[in-house]
């Protein structure tokens, strides 16, 4: 096969914002929306560069954002969130436990086969962000360490979302694509797009090889007690601080004196300041007192304090900052009432907007008060400095805050609350109506001919008119940063593909393949599909890959539409780091460290890549 194909400028060009894309994305130099967004500003104006066209009609540069594939994402993000304010993820718990008997194994293989399944039909990313609290109450109730549940459910929801082409960004995302690769294709060569169910199998197959390796062998793969932390279960603070994360201390009560320099100054200034400061879980001034108080309190002459931590520390910071320790007062009964307050965990998404900010910005940005005690991240739990350090994507806060704040924040997409709280707001009235409504959606998107957006946009608007949810509710349901990078990716597929660069890099890659089997090649676009999952998002691994794999499954005589569908399943195939938004989510509760990953995933990639290759040609062997 001749690999000197010729370079037109066009194609340069388009390679040229193909690599700073990948750059973009695998450095986050800027956050991925934005990088997205400078790539798709870039490429309307490449028609300006002197002896080369316009790679992409200027006026395809913006369809990206009316697709289908980002209408379909808004439509489950809101459904999800439907389901979630109906109380149907309690029941759920609930269910799981009835049916498990206490047993761990069967427990666990419920628990996974149920979010693999919800992850067929919203995204894995909100699956996931629903199960967490429902694995969070199941490892209280049946005292099953938290890290024996988390990862078979994490690692089972990425698996179910290949069982619909609704259930991940790539599968949604891939009619689109294929759409586009069409009109270069030949007419004999023209893909046929695939409907809801046409991955199932393959999607099946995953589940199942997923549910039962944790099943047989996740007593060996599993950590043993790493997150096997009892929940709360007393009104002490003091003892969940010490049981779960190791704070020991108890509440102190501490009153400002006249000469001490906190006077004045608010808590945040306090925290930013000052060295060793205890955390501030109360305040109490001229007879109000605030349980959780705002960062933008002011400690007044005579205030009191109501601080967790050892004596030692306590002595020290009321000696350095003139506090009067005060003694059989309990100013703050309030604080450790288990019905009003407690402590949470609470995790950064990866595409929160917060990622960046400290914990002191951060409780100045939040209209919410919580105390952050303590930062997890990557298996560590960080100490001196936390409040200012920046947070990334996967770290786990741990907060005391008030239940009916964190009940706030179940609606925040900038956050996922892994903690099953006692006084959860739902509206179990409007359950049906929003079973109703998901229903319908499924069924319109099965058997009739509307596009899938519109289909599931239905069952959106109907949660909202049904009451299930608010409007603005579903607007703070929506992750825009995922729109953004959905809508602003798609126009550079298209210029890849319309330039003939796909066509180019295929030649290139094939040259090499020269001679190998068709399922050998499709190996390739798999391994290389996980490769760049692995250090991109799976939905910006889609964009780039699937013009390729089209062009290199043409060029060997293979059905393009099974290298295509190759692409859109291998960019789940995301276990051996905590990159994917998924992993990143429970690592932080479930207590894993990376090796973790590494362990456990290394057996989940191969198997993902066995069955998954296997599965796609017995279905189109048959076909």
């Amino acid at each position: 096969m001749n690999a000197t194909a010729a370079l037109t400028p066009e194609i340069i060009v388009a390679l040229a914002f193909l690599s700073l894309t990948i750059f973009l994305l695998v450095s986050e130099v800027l956050r991925v929306d934005v990088a997205a967004l400078v790539v798709l500003v870039l490429l309307g104006f490449s028609g300006a560069i002197p002896g080369v066209d316009q790679i992409l009609p200027a006026s395809e540069i913006f369809n990206g954002f009316s697709s289908n594939a980002v209408m379909s994402i808004i439509a489950t993000m809101i459904i999800a969130t439907g389901l979630d304010k109906t109380g149907s993820m309690r029941q759920v718990s609930n269910w799981i436990i009835s049916k498990g008997g206490g047993r761990e194994t069967k427990i666990t293989a419920l628990l996974a086969s149920c979010g693999a399944l919800l992850s067929g039909f919203v995204q894995n990313i909100g699956a996931a962000a629903l199960f967490l609290p429902v694995a969070d109450r199941i490892s209280r109730l049946s005292g099953i360490p938290i890290s024996r549940l988390l990862m078979p459910m994490g690692f089972c929801i990425i698996l179910g979302g290949s069982m619909t082409m609704v259930g991940s960004s790539s599968l949604i995302l891939l009619n689109d694509l294929m759409t586009a690769s069409n009109r270069a294709l030949p007419a004999n060569q023209q893909m046929e797009l695939f409907r809801l169910f046409d991955v199932t199998p393959v999607g099946l197959a995953l589940t199942l090889t997923g549910v039962l390796t944790f099943a047989l062998f996740g007593r060996f793969l599993l950590p043993k007690n790493v997150g096997a932390k009892p929940r709360v279960t007393s009104t002490r603070t003091n003892d969940y601080f010490q049981r779960v994360y190791g704070m020991s201390g108890e509440l102190y009560e501490l009153q400002a004196t006249i000469d001490s320099p906190l006077v004045g100054m608010t808590i945040i200034q306090i925290e930013r300041s000052l060295e060793s400061v205890p955390a501030i879980l109360a305040v109490r001034s001229d007879n109000q007192i605030s349980v959780v108080p705002s960062g933008k309190r002011v400690i007044w002459v005579d205030s009191y304090l109501g601080v967790m931590c050892s004596k030692r520390q306590l002595i020290k910071f009321a000696r350095k900052y003139k506090l009067r320790i005060v003694k059989n007062e309990n100013v703050f009964a309030s604080v450790t009432n288990a019905q009003q307050t407690g402590i949470a965990e609470i995790v950064v998404p990866p595409g929160s907007s917060f990622v960046g900010l400290t914990t002191n910005q951060l409780r100045l940005q939040q209209p919410g008060d919580m105390s952050v005690l303590k930062i997890y991240r990557a298996g560590k739990t960080l100490d001196d400095g936390f409040r200012e350090t920046p947070l990334q994507g996967g770290d786990t806060l741990v907060v005391h805050i008030a239940w009916q704040e964190l009940a706030a924040l179940r609606d925040d997409t900038n956050f996922a609350v892994a903690t099953d709280h006692p006084n959860e707001s739902v509206r179990p009235g409007k359950n049906r109506v929003a079973l109703l409504f998901f229903t319908v959606s499924m069924l319109l998107v099965l058997f009739t001919d509307f596009r899938i957006s519109v289909s599931l946009m239905f069952g959106a608007v109907g949660m909202v008119v049904g009451g299930a949810i608010t409007m603005d509710e579903a607007y703070n349901a929506v992750s825009w940063k995922t729109v953004f990078l959905l809508g602003s990716l798609i126009p550079l597929g298209q210029a890849v593909e319309y330039s003939g660069a796909a066509a180019w890099i295929a030649v290139q890659v094939l040259f090499w393949l020269e001679g190998v089997a068709i399922w050998e090649v499709q190996t390739v676009v798999a391994i290389l599909a996980t490769v760049f999952s692995l250090f991109m998002s799976n939905v910006g691994a889609t964009v780039l890959l699937v013009p390729l794999a089209v062009n290199m499954a043409t060029a060997v005589g293979a059905d393009p539409a099974m290298f295509a569908l190759t692409v859109g399943v291998a960019t789940s195939n995301s276990f051996l780091l905590p990159t994917h938004q998924v992993n990143a989510l429970i690592m932080g509760p479930g207590g894993y460290r990376v090796t973790d990953f590494i362990r456990v995933g290394s057996v989940m990639t191969v198997l993902f890549m066995a069955v998954s290759i296997s599965v796609l040609n017995l279905i189109y062997h048959f076909k």
